[in-house]
């Protein structure tokens, strides 16, 4: 997977964010960022914020379909990032960030979480993913179902452009992928003791429509982090970075300006 990618994240209830114009920040060095992609999706989950963020933004978008743990997820992005950036996970990227925190704290300048917990996986959870898997075994991978779609975005996005480049992604990840990454998100480890140690600037955005990971599962990350900021996109399930390209745009990049 190419390298690309850089994230920032903002609020929803600013409202500043719509189709507004912004600055181009000349003469500023850019800030290497590294996108971390959430399950079944590649690069193309941030190429709306890359392009958008290009005057402050160096990215680099982590390859997390070749690893069965996020430990090694983790160890493979940090081997191949600068040697501090900022930091931004969707989802299952959410979790590599965190566990990015726990190994190398001092490489990280900031740190943005959108549609992500710091949850370890529920039994029921990882029941489903166990028969998920057993099933993709002894049959064929789909991709990203009508069923799975309506759990992962809002209901205004189960057609479209949104559902398009979520069955693309998925077809390019493919099953073998898919499995790896089903079975880091089961072993994921708890992260909630370990987020009052995070000091860098934190945002921390989800959508209010979120099933997988919901808005619960952000508040509690924002109130143990000290000085994070917090982000409820309305109309918007567990995607936002597709879902509302211009608000997550807006929001990176006040994040990134920030401090």
């Amino acid at each position: 997977m190419a390298s690309l990618a850089i994230e920032s994240i903002g609020n929803t209830t600013d409202r500043n964010w719509g189709g507004a114009e912004h600055i181009p920040a000349t003469g500023m060095a850019l800030e290497p960022v590294v996108f971390l992609p959430g399950l079944l999706c590649d690069q193309a989950l941030w190429r709306r914020q890359i392009h958008a963020l290009a005057d402050v933004a160096a990215p680099m978008v982590a390859d997390l379909t070749l690893d069965d743990t996020i430990a090694a997820m983790a160890e493979r992005t940090l081997a191949a990032a600068p040697r501090r950036f900022s930091l931004a996970g969707l989802s299952m990227g959410g979790y590599v960030a965190l566990e990015i925190m726990r190994r190398a704290p001092e490489r990280v300048s900031r740190l943005a979480l959108i549609n992500s917990s710091a949850r370890s996986d529920t039994p029921e959870r990882t029941l489903q993913r166990k028969i998920g898997i057993e099933s993709l075994r002894r049959g064929k991978f789909v991709g990203i179902t009508h069923k799975l779609l309506g759990q992962l975005v809002h209901a205004d996005h189960t057609e479209g452009f949104v559902a398009d480049e979520m069955r693309g992604m998925a077809s390019r990840v493919g099953g073998d992928a898919f499995i790896r990454q089903q079975q880091a998100i089961m072993t994921r480890p708890d992260s909630l003791d370990g987020l009052q140690s995070i000091r860098v600037p934190t945002m921390v955005v989800v959508g209010d429509g979120d099933r997988i990971t919901p808005p619960d599962h952000a508040r509690e990350i924002h109130e143990r982090i000290a000085g994070s900021s917090y982000h409820e996109i309305g109309s918007c399930g567990h995607m936002a970075a597709l879902e509302h390209p211009e608000q997550v745009n807006f929001l990176l990049r006040n994040w990134l300006q920030r401090g």
